[in-house]
């Protein structure tokens, strides 16, 4: 073990030792951390949804940017009916599927959608969710497992449409982190980082959509507070 390591491992080890874990070691802890030197990173411009919504382009995400919460059903409809696929995967341009528990209030019948609150049962091809943030320099969302929001579960519908509040865009991994760190004092059992539709190139180098999870991926930029 490198003497920098061993350095760190003991500066944690005494934190946690300190009178059973008390708030004043815990917070010795997350001081080291906060002021650990990062290493070079990319100048990110100071319009973060603007970023966003570009990288999240490049990684094949198609984006639209909504003013209220309300406006949810109609942007997904919208977005299902723009759909056009080849016949082949013509029952992919679904109007029924399954969303988070936080948006089981929204009238998805108005819109001409049939919504259930619950997980996919694997034959689901709409799924929509939230997100925890996303990360502007690469166009990512950050999914956390949680009892309420069965992450894993509703990622795997055809069609997947994620809604992202403009001010928890932050600029890179970094600051991803460390919200989650701040905001949910334990690491969640599962942290998922989507860029894009699912895709693979092992089979000749050819990349295949929807390989091993949604074949598009829909984002909803919501500006105003939910």
């Amino acid at each position: 073990m490198n003497s920098g390591r061993a350095a760190i491992l003991g500066r944690v080890r005494a934190a946690l030792g300190k009178a059973g874990r008390d708030a004043g070691a815990v917070a010795e802890a997350e001081a080291y951390i906060a002021a650990h030197a990062q290493g070079p990173r990319p100048c990110i411009q100071a319009d973060l949804v603007a970023r966003f919504l570009q990288r999240a382009t490049d990684m094949e995400s198609s984006v639209e940017a909504i003013a209220d919460r309300r406006d949810i059903p109609a942007a997904v409809m919208r977005y299902v009916d723009a759909l056009d696929l080849p016949a082949l995967l013509a029952a992919q341009k679904s109007h029924s599927g399954v969303c988070w528990p936080e948006f089981g209030d929204l009238d998805w019948a108005g819109a001409g959608l049939t919504i259930d609150v619950r997980p996919t049962v694997g034959d689901d091809r709409l799924g929509i969710t939230g997100a925890f943030c996303a990360v502007a320099e690469t166009g990512t969302l950050v999914m956390l497992s949680a009892a309420d929001t069965p992450t894993a579960t509703t990622l795997l519908p055809d069609t997947h449409i994620a809604v992202v509040r403009a001010e928890r865009i932050v600029a890179g991994m970094e600051e991803a982190i460390a919200l989650i760190r701040r905001e949910r004092r334990q690491v969640p059992r599962a942290i998922n980082f989507i860029s894009g539709p699912s895709r693979t190139g092992d089979i000749e180098q050819t990349i295949v959509l929807g390989a091993h999870g949604p074949y598009r991926v829909h984002i909803l930029v919501l500006q105003a507070p939910a």
